[in-house]
């Protein structure tokens, strides 16, 4: 990890209780509407060691949104995994 890089993150505060916010892999959910549940797994996210708030980064985010698009119209529940 670039020196520049390991000093941002380990500065990054939790903006919800000031804790610290640690590079993680984790499964989320995300609810697409009242029928239908996307799970990505093993997504890039920084989780506060506190209150377990978590955070994407921007280049994450845009691939969640892609992966989100693509997601099976007609299947309730779908799991899928992350790809850098």
């Amino acid at each position: 990890m670039e020196r520049g890089l390991q000093i941002e993150v380990e500065s990054m505060k939790c903006h919800v209780c000031g804790g610290t916010m640690t590079p993680v892999r984790s499964d989320m959910p995300f609810k697409l509407d009242q029928t239908r549940i996307v799970i990505i797994r093993d997504l890039p996210v920084f989780q506060c060691s506190q209150c377990d708030e978590h955070l994407f980064e921007d280049a994450v985010m845009q691939k969640i949104e892609a992966t989100l698009k693509k997601a099976d119209s007609g299947a309730e529940l779908e799991v899928v995994r992350y790809a850098a």
